[in-house]
């Protein structure tokens, strides 16, 4: 994607995060600072700008998994990197930024939000397996179902009548989730372990 068009959609997310109602009119867009001409030059249609945006979203949380190699590592450890890197890059990552598109694109945003629950599908399918190979998860479990039920969690996250976002913040939602999801999967080691890491975790972060 063009670098000049990933600043006019860097710029359009925070809107949308601020005004929280998905206008994507030329007036609306012109008051932050875009011309019509920008946007033109990449797209030609409103529904094309929306595929583009949210094409952007898919694309920054998939970088997470290019830019770490965890080939290697702990499957708690790639957890609480994922975490972290949601938490940092909110603005790029979050689907509650762009959900407004649900009522106004429906069929656009259906097929990104599949193509996005299918991606973390396969990844949290994939720290499964890891995670039990390494002891951490217990054996008796389920990829599949285990993933399905993250799934499950992360559409409930998301629910506006679950957690209004003027009372909760995504990161507080999204880490409480975490905690209760490895603690429903991990074994003793696995708990002694996610234990100690997010209590270091948390010191090293103290006054960030």
């Amino acid at each position: 994607m063009d670098k000049a068009f990933i600043l006019i959609i860097e710029k359009v997310r925070k809107l949308l995060l601020q005004e929280g109602n998905g206008d994507l009119s030329f007036e609306k867009l012109e008051s932050i600072g875009i011309l019509k001409e920008e946007i033109t030059k990449f797209v030609h249609s409103k529904e094309e700008f929306v595929e583009k945006i949210l094409e952007f979203e898919r694309t920054s949380f998939a970088e997470i998994f290019l830019e770490y190699n965890f080939e290697g590592q702990n499957a708690i450890d790639i957890l609480f990197i994922v975490s972290q890197e949601i938490n940092d890059r909110f603005e790029d990552l979050s689907p509650s930024v762009t959900m407004e598109f649900e009522t106004q694109f429906p069929e656009i945003y259906k097929k990104h939000m599949d193509q996005r629950m299918e991606f973390i599908f396969d990844k949290i399918q994939i720290n499964v397996e890891k995670g039990i190979a390494q002891g951490m998860y217990r054996e008796d479990l389920s990829s599949e179902i285990v993933g399905r039920m993250y799934l499950s969690r992360l559409e409930d996250m998301h629910n506006p009548e679950l957690y209004p976002p003027e009372r909760f913040k995504f990161g507080t939602i999204y880490d409480t989730m975490i905690d209760s999801f490895v603690k429903s999967i991990a074994t003793e080691d696995g708990l002694v372990y996610y234990r100690h890491r997010k209590q270091l975790l948390s010191v090293l972060s103290f006054g960030r």
